[in-house]
C-alpha cells in the first residue's frame, strides 16, 4: 500500500472520524482500526483512477464508503466473535439465498453457504500464520450484501471447475477461431475463412499460441477485482450499472474501470508478445489489426471478443 501523501493526511483522518461517528455500532474500533482498509480503498479506486484528487473528492468517497458494513466487517477480522455472530445472524439468509439460486439441489445449495462461510471466517492461514479470510477483500464501498452474494457466484465457479469433467478450450486453438466462437455468441456472425494455404494457418495457430499464453499472462497480472469486473462483463452478462452497483461505484466509474482495464491487457499482451515471444513491434501491431480485419472488427472490438472467449476458457474465473 502506498502512503497516503502529507497533503492528504488531514482530509483522511477527518473523514475517518466522521465515518466512525456514523456508525450505529462502531463495535469499539478506533480511527486506527480502519484507516489501512480506508487508505487501501482509496489507492485502489481514487488514486487509481485519478492520481491527483481534490480533498473534496476524498472527502465524497470516504463519506460514501458504508460504515456499519465496514465496521463490522473489521470488527469480525480482528476476531470479535459477537461481531461475528451478527454477520452471520444477519447476512445467513442473503448467502443461502444466492446459493440456492446457482445450485441443483438444496443439499448443494447448503453445501455451498457453509463453504461461504468457512472463507469467510477464515479457516487458511498464510506462511506468518495470520488468519485468511474474503473478508479483507471488502472496501465498503459497495453494500455488504452485493458484495456477499458476488463471493457466493465466484465460489460457486471454483467448485465448479474442480469437480466439472469439462473439456476447456485447448490453449492452442486458433487465435481467430476464439474471436470467431465469442463473435458467435454476441449475435456476431462473420465467420472466419479456413480456405488459406496450409502454410498461412500454420502461422496462424503458431500465432496464435503465443497470444494464448500472453493473455493468460496479462489475465494473472491483474487484481482479483479486475478479474471479477471482467467476468461479471463478459461471462456474466452484467451490465455496467449492475456491476457499479456490486462494488458501490458509479455507472460512470464502472465505465471507466472496464476500459482501463482493457486497455492494462491489451498492453500486457503487447508486452508479453515482444519480450517473451520475440515478436517485433510491428508482427504484433499487424498480427491483431489483420485478425481484426478479418473479423470486420475494430481492434477495440477484438480485445473484448479476446475477454469473452479468456472467459469461456476459464482464464477469469
Amino acid at each position: 500500500m502506498e502512503p497516503i501523501a502529507d497533503n492528504f493526511k488531514k482530509v483522511v483522518a477527518e473523514s475517518i472520524e466522521r465515518l466512525l461517528g456514523r456508525t450505529s455500532d462502531r463495535r469499539g474500533l478506533a480511527a486506527a482500526d480502519v484507516s489501512v482498509r480506508v487508505q487501501l480503498a482509496l489507492g485502489k479506486y481514487l488514486f487509481r483512477e485519478n492520481a491527483e484528487p481534490q480533498p473534496a473528492e476524498i472527502k465524497l468517497f470516504i463519506d460514501e464508503l458504508r460504515a456499519d458494513d465496514l465496521c463490522l466487517v473489521i470488527a469480525c477480522e480482528k476476531g470479535d466473535e459477537a461481531a461475528w455472530e451478527f454477520l452471520v445472524a444477519k447476512f445467513d439468509g442473503t448467502v443461502k439465498s444466492a446459493a440456492r439460486n446457482i445450485s441443483n439441489s438444496s443439499e448443494e445449495a447448503d453445501d455451498l453457504a457453509s463453504s461461504i462461510w468457512a472463507e469467510l471466517y477464515g479457516l487458511r492461514q498464510d506462511a506468518q500464520g495470520n488468519k485468511k479470510s474474503k473478508l479483507a477483500y471488502y472496501s465498503g464501498r459497495g453494500s455488504l450484501a452485493g458484495w456477499l452474494r458476488a463471493v457466493v457466484s465466484q465460489l460457486a465457479i471454483d467448485q465448479f471447475r474442480k469437480q466439472s469433467k469439462f473439456v476447456q478450450v485447448e490453449e492452442g486453438r486458433e487465435f481467430e477461431n476464439l474471436a470467431n466462437e465469442a463473435s458467435e455468441s454476441s449475435n456476431n456472425h462473420h465467420v472466419v475463412s479456413h480456405t488459406d494455404n496450409p502454410e498461412e494457418l500454420l502461422g496462424r495457430k503458431l500465432s496464435a499460441r503465443d497470444v494464448s499464453a500472453a493473455l493468460r499472462a496479462a489475465m494473472e497480472s491483474l487484481e482479483a477485482e479486475d478479474r471479477m469486473v471482467l467476468k461479471l462483463y463478459y461471462f456474466d452478462g452484467q451490465k455496467l450499472k449492475d456491476i457499479a452497483e456490486i462494488f458501490g461505484f458509479h455507472e460512470a466509474t464502472a465505465s471507466r474501470k472496464l476500459v482501463r482495464i482493457q486497455t492494462e491487457v491489451r498492453k500486457a499482451v503487447e508486452r508479453h508478445l515482444r519480450e517473451k515471444r520475440g515478436w517485433s513491434e510491428t508482427e504484433v501491431r499487424r498480427h491483431l489489426t489483420e485478425t481484426a480485419s478479418r473479423l470486420d472488427v475494430s481492434v477495440e472490438r477484438l480485445m473484448g471478443l479476446l475477454l469473452f472467449a479468456a472467459a469461456v476458457q476459464g482464464l477469469l474465473l
